[in-house]
């Protein structure tokens, strides 16, 4: 009888297993399309404006960079609308202007650089945006 659960165990994990492989293999394909990890273009951007990149604020959390007057995250453009809540969030601890630099390399980033601008546009959101190819 052991032996009977044992096998029903067994063949529940491999479909387990076999139905989430194609899941996991597929796991933020959108972001394969860009050859740099996204430290590369926080440090260029944030050394740039003269700010420092990973500062931790009061709560523990990092930031991706600050500057004299702007903190700011850094997204990749298929995920465009995380970086909202993130920057709002960050503003409000910090006490500085929220922004965001969107990493675009296709004609779809662009899409999203459109949609990200929109959003903060219609909702009059206090967000800064610069983009980076």
């Amino acid at each position: 009888m052991n032996t009977r659960r044992l096998r029903k165990t067994a063949t529940l994990i491999l479909v387990i297993i076999i139905l989430l492989l194609p899941a996991l293999s597929h796991a933020d394909r959108s972001l394969e399309m860009y050859p740099l990890p996204d430290d590369f273009y926080k440090r260029k951007w944030c050394s740039d404006h003269h700010g420092a990149t990973e500062v931790k604020i009061s709560d523990g959390t990092s930031a991706d960079c600050i500057t004299s007057t702007h903190v700011v995250q850094f997204q990749f453009a298929p995920k465009w609308a995380e970086a909202i809540g993130r920057t709002l969030y960050y503003s409000f601890e910090t006490g500085k202007k929220a922004g965001i630099v969107l990493i675009i390399k296709n004609e779809k980033g662009l899409e999203d650089w459109k949609r990200l601008n929109s959003i903060i546009e219609h909702f009059n959101l206090p967000i800064d945006t610069w983009k980076m190819e």
